[in-house]
């Protein structure tokens, strides 16, 4: 053999050959440097591995096996008379339309938009069960996901705060195009603020009305958030102002995410515009585990009557994987809507 050249070698170019050698392809974090090792130029395909290199392999493969061996030896030791609890958890997220579980009339999207920093994570919070948070954030997007059981029916809500979107107009449209019921907010103390929810209120009614076809702007369910009513600075906006410029556009409240106050009107009415039970609202149902509501609805979709009301307390979950759906599987939503009332004709969403 002749005379071999020396290179510095990258991790991936020793997995490469440990890969080579073994058959199997495996990446592991122990590798995190370089090796000095040799290869053989004239037989690139079966490197000619030096001491230090078969060293490290050796070192690696002998930390996996101790790492394995820990790995075994903490599950033994955790399973006991109770399991984890991490265990119980569903290992994806739960679409009870996909499951069969639900009714697609049950199925309500709410999307929330408005200005920066007016109180709608927070606001959504209250409607999820959570605190009240005093540090602010910037959101780029959330989506929650919350699975009622009222009456003997389920019910699933995803609720998508779009705040990323508002450089972002084809973006947004789509977001607008997908919703059932809109939750607009501004702050009270920023005149701004409510200049914009007006502006956002003309691109859903004008969207709504390209995407059904209509000849004038369509009626939107939609509920206006007045918000920070307990905040100490000067009003910018006044009620008389807002009920005069949106007319019977929107149901609106005057609202404070920091102590609840208005919230139980705001979601009332979120829930009568979108034809949802009232008991949606957050003081109207218990909060229980997801695993305990997957195993009710399972259980009541495998008895007689399982469609009779009033079995059981109202309760809901919180779905704790639950992601935005795709691009894709939105614009899929928006154009088996547009054909529902317009036949042979696509949506545009730029």
């Amino acid at each position: 053999m002749s005379t071999t050249e020396k290179f510095y070698l990258s991790v991936d170019g020793i997995l490469e050959m440990f890969n080579s050698l073994t058959g199997h392809r495996i990446t592991h974090p122990v590798l995190q440097s370089t090796a000095l090792v040799q290869v053989a130029p004239q037989h690139p395909k079966v490197p000619n591995i030096s001491k230090a290199g078969m060293g490290i392999i050796k070192t690696v493969t002998g930390r996996w096996r101790d790492q394995d061996k820990r790995v075994v030896a903490s599950r033994s030791s955790s399973s006991g008379s109770r399991q984890d609890s991490t265990d119980r958890l569903p290992k994806r997220s739960m679409d009870l339309l996909e499951l069969g579980l639900i009714k697609p009339k049950n199925c309500h999207r709410i999307v929330v938009l408005g200005a920066p920093n007016v109180g709608k994570t927070n606001i959504l919070h209250r409607f999820l069960g959570k605190e009240f948070e005093e540090r602010y954030e910037p959101t780029s997007e959330d989506f929650h996901r919350k699975l009622f059981h009222i009456g003997g029916e389920a019910y699933q809500i995803d609720l998508l705060d779009a705040a990323s979107e508002r450089n972002f107009p084809a973006k947004r449209r789509l977001s607008i195009l997908t919703g059932d019921t809109f939750l607009l907010v501004f702050s009270l103390d920023d005149r701004d603020s409510f200049n914009e929810v007006c502006e956002l209120l003309d691109q859903i009614k004008a969207a709504k009305a390209k995407l059904l076809k209509l000849k004038h702007p369509a009626r939107i369910p939609t509920v206006i958030c007045g918000n920070k009513a307990d905040s100490e600075a000067p009003r910018a906006v006044r009620r008389c102002e807002v009920t005069d410029i949106l007319g019977d556009d929107g149901a609106y409240f005057e609202t404070s995410a920091r102590d609840g106050t208005g919230l139980d009107g705001v979601f009332g009415a979120l829930a009568n515009l979108g034809g949802l039970p009232d008991e949606t609202s957050p003081s109207r149902h218990q909060i229980i585990s997801i695993p305990t509501y997957q195993s009710l609805c399972i259980g009541q979709r495998g008895k007689r009557g399982s469609r009779t009301r009033g079995i059981g307390a109202s309760c809901a979950a919180m779905d704790p994987l639950a992601r935005r759906p795709s691009f894709t599987s939105d614009l899929r939503l928006v154009l088996r809507s547009s054909t529902t009332h317009k036949k042979s004709e696509r949506c545009q969403i730029q």
